[in-house]
């Protein structure tokens, strides 16, 4: 049985999101693109797993962390340089979701918690600023431990560090974040 189309229409509408977090994170737009359609993508083959037991931008942004890692293992000797600095990572697919009037081409069925996305907006803004500040391989690291929620001996051993090498790297990249702030 296909996938209920309003439910590809919500995915598309979390394209922009989940590009920008791919993009954070991985820093290089090819990966990150990657990365989303490979969630995307898989996303309608399995909705049952989705079931409705949490937000679908939740659920999608939890596999996205998988493609993320699986993106890191794969190019773990690869270090993106920089990222296209003329894009905000949102392409053209934010009209998508709206007629040409302006109004919803479906109305949401839940319009959320405005505070909490508010607070996660920001949030995702602090952390965006914090690592654009920070060498790249630094940055990597500290993504992975404070937003991947990576245990230390998963990152030494994804990465090659040794615990003390990944202690003082995140010491490092958390200096330079509270160094951003003050």
């Amino acid at each position: 049985m296909p996938p209920d189309p309003s439910f590809e229409q919500q995915l598309v509408a979390h394209r922009d999101y989940l590009s920008r977090f791919a993009l954070l994170q991985l820093r290089n737009v090819a990966w990150a693109e990657d990365a989303v359609s490979e969630t995307i993508v898989a996303a309608p083959a399995n909705p049952q797993s989705f079931a409705n037991r949490s937000q679908l931008k939740t659920w999608l942004v939890g596999s996205l962390k998988n493609k993320v890692m699986d993106v890191f293992r794969r190019n773990a000797r690869t270090v993106a340089l920089e990222v296209d600095s003329d894009s905000d990572g949102r392409g053209d697919l934010g009209s998508l979701a709206f007629k040409a009037d302006g109004h919803f081409e479906s109305m949401p069925s839940s319009w959320g918690n405005p505070e909490q996305e508010m607070s996660s907006r920001q949030f995702m803004q602090m952390l965006e600023a914090c690592t654009d500040k920070m060498p790249v391989a630094r940055g990597r690291v500290f993504l992975m431990r404070e937003w991947l929620d990576l245990s230390s001996e998963e990152i030494c051993a994804e990465l090659s560090l040794t615990a003390a090498n990944l202690y003082v790297t995140l010491h490092r990249a958390r200096l330079r974040c509270a160094n951003a702030w003050t």
